[in-house]
């Protein structure tokens, strides 16, 4: 996206970003300031939750896993608010099921880290009107299909390993060897 052409973001261009990483937050604030935004940061949950109190931004962008908490916590916060928000969970532990979790909640879209700042401007001013995006070049793995599926499982088990290896008909060391690898491509 080129900021000589700046988008259209309304009469309120407020937008709250919400992460923990200070290098990225700053980064990514500098360059929303550039597209036209009017900026405010909270670097953790609490203080996410208490600038959508206060003062409802039009758009947010929230990352997911904060050192005080989940992001889904300022997202509910936020819708409850101002419905007319849009808000994009942003995160490095991309999953489907958390992905659904966030848009059951309120989201308007969830973008997997590294992400640019022009990934997060096109997720944020997507209408619900726009058509489909094209299917990806490299489709999921097998491998990631089962890593995917196992997380989902393991989210609607609470997050309880024995549960979650009873369910998948699962040895539980085994899934805990896999539920500590980072996902495959």
């Amino acid at each position: 996206m080129d900021t000589d052409q700046l988008p259209d973001l309304g009469p309120d261009p407020s937008l709250l970003l919400v992460d923990d990483d200070e290098v990225f937050l700053k980064r990514l604030a500098r360059a929303m300031e550039r597209r036209g935004f009017a900026v405010e940061t909270a670097a953790s949950v609490l203080a996410g939750k208490a600038v959508a109190k206060a003062r409802p931004p039009a758009y947010a962008v929230i990352d997911l896993r904060l050192e005080d908490g989940n992001g889904l916590d300022v997202v509910e916060t936020l819708r409850a608010a101002r419905e007319d928000a849009r808000i994009v969970v942003l995160t490095g532990y991309g999953a489907i099921a958390t992905a659904v979790a966030a848009v059951k909640i309120g989201a308007t879209d969830y973008i997997s880290k590294p992400a640019d700042a022009d990934d997060v401007v096109r997720a944020l001013l997507a209408s619900d009107a726009d058509p489909l995006p094209e299917p990806p070049e490299n489709p999921m793995s097998a491998d990631r299909v089962r890593w995917e599926h196992i997380q989902r499982v393991f989210e609607q088990c609470d997050r309880n390993v024995s549960e979650t290896a009873r369910r998948l008909s699962m040895h539980r060391r085994t899934l805990q060897r896999i539920l500590a690898k980072r996902s495959p491509r």
